[in-house]
């Protein structure tokens, strides 16, 4: 439970330094635009580092583009 809590504070203090990154006439959608980049990188990065990746030959190969 212990580790809930400090993710918890990791991902405000990152979010609270997303949005003192942000312009001061940001909107809404600016906040969640820039939110929903930073959760794709890092669900990208965990992937890599659970490799969980292919080679783009791969990924071709598998839909049937490379004979």
């Amino acid at each position: 439970m212990k580790s809930m809590a400090a993710n918890a504070d990791t991902v405000k203090t990152k979010a609270r330094e997303l949005i003192d990154q942000l312009p001061e006439n940001a909107t809404w959608d600016d906040v969640a635009y820039e939110v929903a980049v930073r959760r794709s990188i890092e669900k990208g990065l965990a992937d890599l580092d659970a490799g969980r990746v292919y080679t783009s030959e791969a990924l071709l190969d598998s839909l049937g583009l490379i004979e």
